[in-house]
């Protein structure tokens, strides 16, 4: 083997290690204990389905209430830990040492110890005898090792710290200091109840998660992977830094489906990034894209990285709400990195590889793009009224008719992709020149995108549950494994029905080791995460951090929200994505919420919990231990800390946005019609471009250092008009608060008042705070009060709260007797705040025509 390949080899371990230390695992043991670690993986994948699968309420048992779904999710997650997972760095990989033998069965135990023992602790609740205490104490410590183990040490510390503090309560200095809890109080707290471990978040990735990241694996297994890399590349690799372009486009397809960024730098890297640095980029840029892009992937729906699941649960809204929030952003984020990467090719002058495609002229193009585009919306509306056509008629029988239908449009897709040539695997390490050419691409994998539909349909049109959408869209595939071999090798003539079939059941049987192992990290996550979230919830340590936030803030939301990126950067440091969101939102989104109330920013909770998740993913980009950053630099051979600064720095729109979008809800889609959406998202697309040319220093030519400012206040412009137009008119009036009940009866029905409201808090301790209430029915100011459940006792200047009705809208709001209402700010008539676009477009297109001449001067310099 010549040194070139032994280098080469090398590589591809140092990647395969990487990948596997952080997601599934390093361990690969051979013999008995190799079957048996896969063998309880895919038994692990299988119990998921089961649970999430209709048939246990249909065939009467194997029915499994939350908790104990929990616990056995958990002794699977500890037993695989421990068995998959070496405890040092030294300890053998090719096979499990007999301490980790007991550890592994020791945890799983433990771990198991809510289901085993359901009915016995169902009747002793809050008192726990020695039995629970000693397995909760073994358990926590388990759990401990096995997140050092899986995740390294900083999770593990920082729930240790959470443990300590919660027990050395009464010895904390000052403001930190509560009452303390006992052991007994501990080990109930944090193993014997769902307010610790074995909480929301267990829950979430027992529920939700677990399938979404299998249907993953699966649709890797299946080829899709290997399928939206091709059609990236055949579709953009052509334009000017192409593979870029591709990069981007096919990591965030990936994205779509993969929960972890550094599996996702590692599977598209491969191959991006040698391309992009055949074209001319440098090593670390090459690296810088794939990370940007696939660390963005994470914050792309419909798995966002498992935290959308959790943003159900914490924030209280449902998914598909969460989807509509997340979606904008996301999108923007990645056509914004698209035009960073070709403003890098035009910097460089870079080109983009050959193209395969026969030449066509440009108003055939177009007419092939908008004919493709009008057949999809056609498409989509037969099949949406359709289909709502056909429940009614067909009644129970409905789901047979559309399975029935699925299969026959499965198929048939099968049948037009057998007439073009199948899809090789490429080797990342032989040069390409000739990029594949689109339409034979796009035609052979065609059936790939159906499990995502099914996927979506369920989610959005059914408003099945995530965990029951992702269930069928993975039954789907599972369906497509199995059959997508024997069916196409009919269809091209060389079948070889045993084969065939041998080989699906062993992609299935690998997408189901492969979903489980990738599991074990998150499954550890969110119950060490639960310990953090239980302490909290123990101690009332949030309300400290509270004191202590506004305390270092002094009270400016603008540097709270500073303090909170700061914070999750750090902890994203060190902490998986799930894990650092779960802490940090526990910690700090309540905070900023209250906060920003008291200094008249009405903050809506799921703003505030995808700033907090935003900038958790930053921290897989930001150096010095930005892991994903490491994971491109092995694959481009840079240097990881370069590379890392690089892909901050593209990254930077990614940091910009929940700032906007926190000061801005129209971003989040959050009360905007349908042709609102639309305008903000070709608004906001366009703020963001400019935001890129701004940063990048380059848009038609390289821009003057005045031309940055101009095009940073152009971009801050129109993400948020309403700054602006707030300088030039006021957009509310103060009403004195004794006349209340009038300006309740002036304002359109539709509209909001904002009050300022002095009362005391839970403690006692005199506050201020802002609110926004809704105007309710009535024809009189009287009327809508008495709608409200209000009532108020007016004495000279004053509004006093004196009664409110229980359960009424008021009540809701978080009025409370003897509160007063120290100001009211009622709307008034005033120019839409969007006025403010016009004089931004006039300062760009001035900016566009001094670039375009400069250009022109330089072009017609060089000529000469």
């Amino acid at each position: 083997m010549t040194e070139v390949n032994k280098r080469a080899a090398g590589h591809e371990v140092d990647l395969e290690d990487m990948v596997a230390s952080s997601d599934s695992g390093a361990r690969k043991p051979a013999g008995a204990p190799g079957k048996l670690l896969v063998g309880i993986a895919a038994v692990w994948s299988l119990f998921q389905l089961w649970i999430a699968s209709p048939l246990p309420f249909m065939l009467g048992f194997g029915v499994f209430n939350a908790t104990e779904s929990r616990s056995i999710h958990l002794a699977f997650a500890l037993f695989l830990a421990f068995m998959a997972y070496p405890a040092l760095k030294r300890s053998p990989r090719d096979r499990i040492p007999i301490q980790d033998w007991v550890f592994a069965a020791v945890a799983a135990f433990c771990g198991a110890y809510m289901f085993l023992f359901y009915e016995q602790l169902a009747q002793r609740p809050g008192a726990p005898i020695l039995q629970d205490v000693i397995i909760g104490v073994v358990g926590i410590l388990l759990l401990l090792e096995a997140t050092r183990r899986a995740l390294g040490p900083p999770l593990m510390i920082i729930a240790s710290i959470f443990i300590v503090y919660s027990l050395a309560g009464p010895y904390m200095p000052g403001i930190l200091s509560h009452r303390g809890v006992s052991l007994y109080g501990l080990v109930n707290h944090q193993w014997l109840t769902t307010q610790g471990v074995f909480g929301i978040a267990l829950g979430v990735s027992t529920s939700f998660v677990f399938l979404f990241v299998l249907f993953g694996a699966l649709l890797d297994k299946a080829g899709a992977g290997n399928y939206f890399i091709k059609v990236a590349f055949s579709l953009l690799g052509h334009y000017k830094g192409g593979p870029a372009k591709a990069a981007v486009v096919a990591s965030g397809m990936t994205g779509l489906i993969s929960g972890s960024s550094i599996a996702n730098v590692v599977t598209t890297g491969t191959f991006t990034v040698p391309m992009m640095k055949r074209v001319g980029f440098s090593a670390e840029k090459a690296g810088a894209v794939e990370v940007s892009s696939s660390v963005n992937g994470q914050i792309m729906p419909p798995v966002m990285g498992a935290a959308a699941f959790l943003m159900v649960e914490y924030v209280g809204i449902s998914y598909v709400q969460v989807i509509k929030h997340a979606f904008l952003p996301a999108l923007i984020s990645y056509i914004a990195l698209i035009y960073i990467v070709h403003l890098e090719a035009l910097k460089a002058g870079l080109q983009g590889l050959e193209s395969s495609n026969p030449a066509k002229p440009l108003v055939r193009k177009v007419i092939g793009f908008l004919g493709g585009l009008l057949l999809m919306m056609i498409t989509a509306l037969v099949v949406y009224y359709g289909l709502g056509w056909l429940k009614p008629v067909l009644g129970a029988a409905t789901p047979w008719v559309v399975a029935v239908g699925l299969a026959v449009i499965y198929v048939g897709l099968l049948k037009v992709a057998s007439h073009y040539p199948e899809l090789e695997l490429d080797d990342p390490d032989t040069p390409i020149y000739k990029l594949p050419q689109t339409r034979p691409t796009v035609m052979v994998g065609l059936q790939f995108i159906l499990p995502v539909i099914v996927l979506i349909w369920c989610l959005m049109v059914e408003r099945l549950s995530p965990g029951l959408s992702a269930f069928w869209a993975t039954v789907f595939m599972v369906f497509i494994i199995l059959t997508q071999r024997p069916i196409t090798a009919i269809f091209r003539g060389r079948s070889d029905m045993a084969a065939d079939l041998r080989e699906g059941a062993l992609d299935l049987w690998n997408g189901l080791v492969t979903g489980a192992r990738n599991m074990i990290g998150i499954g550890i996550a969110t119950a060490t995460a639960g310990i953090i979230v239980g302490a909290v919830s123990q101690t009332g340590v949030g309300l400290v951090l509270a004191d202590v936030v506004e305390i270092l803030s002094m009270g400016n939301l603008m540097l709270i929200l500073i303090f909170t990126a700061v914070l999750s950067l750090i902890l994203g440091m060190g902490l998986p994505t799930t894990a650092n969101y779960i802490v940090v939102s526990a910690l700090l989104a309540p905070v900023i919420v209250q906060l920003g109330e008291q200094n008249g920013l009405l903050v809506p909770l799921i703003a505030v919990h995808l700033f907090v998740f935003y900038f958790g993913i930053m921290a897989d980009v930001t150096p010095p231990v930005g892991l994903a950053s490491f994971a491109a630099a092995a694959v481009s051979g840079g240097d990881p800390i370069r590379t890392g600064f690089q892909a901050f720095y593209y990254s930077l729109r990614t940091a910009a946005l929940p700032f906007l979008f926190i000061f801005n809800t129209d971003l989040l889609l959050i009360d905007v019609s349908l042709l609102q959406g639309i305008l903000i998202f070709v608004v906001a697309t366009i703020a963001m471009l400019i935001f890129a040319a701004a940063t990048q220093g380059f848009m038609i030519t390289r821009n003057r250092w005045y031309e940055s400012i101009l095009l940073l206040l152009v971009a801050f412009t129109l993400f948020r008009p309403g700054f602006w137009m707030d300088q030039i008119h006021d957009p509310y009036r103060e009403v004195p608060p004794a006349q209340f009940v009038e300006a309740l009866g002036d304002v359109d029905e539709d509209s909001t008042l904002r009050l300022q409201i002095a009362g005391l808090d839970a403690f006692g301790d005199p506050m201020t705070t802002y609110m926004t209430l809704p105007v309710p029915e009535g024809e009189t100011g009287q009327e809508r009060l008495d709608n409200l459940g209000l009532m108020l006792l007016i004495e000279d200047d004053k509004a006093v709260v004196d009664m409110v009705t229980y359960g009424s809208q008021a009540a809701q709001l978080g009025f409370e007797f003897d509160q007063e209402i120290i100001q009211v700010l009622a709307p008034v008539d005033r120019w839409t705040k969007e006025l403010m676009w016009i004089p931004a477009f006039l300062v760009f297109g001035l900016i566009v025509v001094l670039q375009r001449r400069r250009r022109d001067r330089t072009a017609a310099a060089a000529s000469a």
